[in-house]
């Protein structure tokens, strides 16, 4: 304990500051007994020589025995003859005889000569009694103030030690109300020793300030959080949000709630973020919210959330089958109208089920997701209501999946698709670029498919071959009854394709069979499906380079490429991915990253583009990187072929 350290050497140093005053003054006043005695020996030994008449030396010196106490004695003649001599031995205050002579004191012997009496006498008065008195008061002198301080230290360490502990337990009191409410806790002043006062102060600001803290931290939490369950885009809660409402409010609902649930499908923003670039996609998410809100603040205690990036979650509490049905009627008339001013193929579709409370989150959204798949595969905006008294039966997804499955064949055994072409523009003229077709998938009525969902529905479903082989036939087809021989064409395959044995040699002989116009092709398949396997990735490559046509990785640099990569498998263009071209003209990063790849790229001699261009800053901007070609809804749209 430090104050009590500090207290103990206080008294430590005091009581030997005391001792040696008491020492001083000790020796001081020792030093004037001794040299008064001697005087007075002096003066008494003179008169009795000067009265002395026998001239005998014993006689003498029994006289001044009496008188006097002698450490040592010698009478002689002034001539030096000795008439008596005695001498005492031993010292018996060694320690206040040294101390003495440290501050000055001389024990010699001291002469008195008579000339009458022919005497001499030499002696050194015996000091020792008075020597041993002084030295036993000199110990108790000494040792008295450490004994008299060392009491007040013990006191003051067990008075301490209580005063500790009442404050440590306040203290600690503190703490623990802080920790259990922060916003009650005071400190109790009562238990504070008054010694300790200026921690009550000093408390009262920790309070404070440990509260404002609190507080503080508080709000910014509950910001985080709300943060953390808003989507950026719309404003609108997310879906850790709608789970949290469903688990807290529906699934756990002791009372006998219902209503309908809803999924929105923006089927169309992929596409739109490839063709006409991320801004185009943001705003047409905004606006589908915007719709949402509008049409469904007319029922009470409505809830929309933004599932993901393409999916509206929208709750309808206490609203019938029948009332929904109105709902998604107003709501497929609201994106019809958005259709024909955004000039969409689509908008979205939305799949329609009831529920009631104690219904599993897992299985409404299963029964959903089918129902979006059985709207899909009717007219544009189409919707689709799932009652739950079918529930089982959509939910294992079969119904749906059948309906797919249909609507897939049907395309295939009709060749129902349409193509389109959007340019890639060189940025300069020895730069080699071509034009990259698009394909719509339509229905018995005509009506233009989802693209994302019918490709994504075709690889569930075990039909995205197939759907390549007719878009590649197609294709070449178009190639050759337009006489577009001259251009050059770029075709997406899936990464199942790729790793294909059968549709690998079907390709190879269906592009040696023309291969004036294979020479034009460019087939473009994302860097992901190239690194799940190297080895048949290469294959593939190689096949292609035999038979004219040209490799181009698209969706570069959202895996972890290596120099290998390019090495190993000698693509001849890469296509970047639209994130690193989304405000590269105001992201140091990103120009940093891309200048890297396209000096990298160009070293060994492949070609490098930007999908995603939407501004002409962005384009000027990858043009000054050395970019050799972009593509966008700013450098052109999609066309018919």
């Amino acid at each position: 304990m430090r104050i009590f350290r500090t207290l103990l050497i206080s008294q430590l140093l005091s009581a030997l500051i005391l001792a040696m005053v008491a020492l001083v003054i000790m020796v001081i006043y020792t030093q004037q007994q001794l040299i008064s005695s001697q005087q007075n020996a002096h003066k008494a030994i003179e008169q009795i020589i000067s009265h002395h008449i026998t001239g005998d030396g014993k006689i003498l010196s029994r006289q001044l025995d009496r008188s006097f106490a002698l450490k040592s004695l010698r009478i002689s003649q002034l001539d030096n003859t000795i008439l008596h001599e005695q001498n005492l031995s031993g010292n018996k205050a060694p320690l206040a005889t040294t101390l003495l002579q440290w501050f000055g004191t001389e024990f010699k012997p001291y002469i008195i000569r008579n000339q009458e009496q022919n005497i001499q006498v030499s002696y050194q008065l015996d000091f020792t009694e008075r020597l041993q008195q002084f030295q036993l008061m000199l110990l108790v002198l000494f040792l008295l103030p450490f004994i008299i301080g060392w009491l007040p230290v013990l006191l003051s360490k067990s008075s301490i030690s209580r005063s500790y502990r009442r404050t440590t337990a306040a203290v600690n009191d503190l703490i623990d109300r802080f920790i259990t409410d922060p916003q009650k806790a005071e400190p109790d002043w009562q238990k504070i020793p008054p010694e300790f006062s200026d921690i009550n102060t000093a408390l009262q600001k920790l309070a404070n300030y440990t509260r404002s803290q609190y507080n503080e931290m508080a709000s910014n939490a509950h910001q985080i959080a709300e943060e953390a369950y808003k989507d950026p885009v719309t404003d609108l809660p997310n879906r850790n949000r709608f789970v949290q409402h469903y688990e807290e409010n529906i699934r756990q609902n002791e009372q006998n709630d219902f209503g309908v649930f809803a999924i929105t499908r923006c089927t169309e923003l992929q596409t739109l973020n490839q063709t006409r670039g991320y801004q185009e996609g943001d705003s047409y998410i905004r606006e589908i919210a915007d719709i949402l809100k509008k049409l469904a603040g007319t029922y009470k205690d409505y809830r929309i959330y933004r599932l993901n990036s393409s999916d509206f979650g929208l709750l309808l509490p206490r609203v019938t089958p029948k009332e929904a049905e109105n709902f998604a009627l107003q709501l497929q008339s609201r994106f019809n109208e958005y259709q024909k001013t955004s000039e969409l193929d689509s908008v979205a579709y939305t799949g329609l089920v009831t529920y009631e409370s104690g219904k599993a989150l897992g299985e409404l959204l299963a029964v959903a997701d089918t129902s979006i798949s059985l709207a899909q595969t009717k007219q544009p905006n189409a919707w689709h209501l799932q009652k739950e008294s079918a529930g089982l039966e959509m939910a294992s997804g079969s119904y749906g999946n059948q309906n797919w499955r249909n609507v897939i064949d049907d395309v295939l055994t009709n060749h129902r698709i349409s193509l389109l072409v959007q340019l890639i523009q060189p940025s300069n003229r020895s730069a080699k670029a071509y034009s990259e077709i698009l394909v719509r998938f339509k229905t018995q009525e005509g009506q233009i498919l989802p693209t994302a969902s019918f490709l994504a529905m075709a690889e569930k479903l075990d039909r995205i071959v197939a759907v390549d082989r007719l878009i590649i036939e197609t294709a070449l087809t178009t190639i050759k009854n337009k006489n577009l021989q001259d251009q050059y064409f770029g075709l997406n395959l899936s990464a199942r394709c790729v790793h294909d044995d059968q549709f690998i040699i079907w390709l190879e002989r269906r592009l040696l069979k023309d291969a004036h116009i294979a020479a034009k092709l460019i087939f473009e398949v994302t860097e992901f499906g190239l690194q799940q396997n190297l080895k048949t990735s290469k294959r593939f490559i190689d096949m292609v380079h035999r038979a004219g046509a040209r490799i181009t990785v698209e969706k570069f640099g959202v895996g972890i490429t290596s120099f290998k990569f390019f090495r190993d498998l000698k693509p001849d263009f890469v296509k970047m991915d639209g994130s690193y071209t989304r405000h590269i003209n105001e992201d140091k990063n990103n120009q940093y990253f891309m200048r890297l790849m396209i000096d990298l790229a160009h070293r060994i001699g492949v070609g490098v583009f930007a999908e995603s261009v939407e501004t002409q800053e962005e384009k000027h901007m990858l043009e000054s990187l050395f970019i050799d070609g972009n593509q966008g809804y700013y450098v052109g749209k999609p066309a018919p072929i």
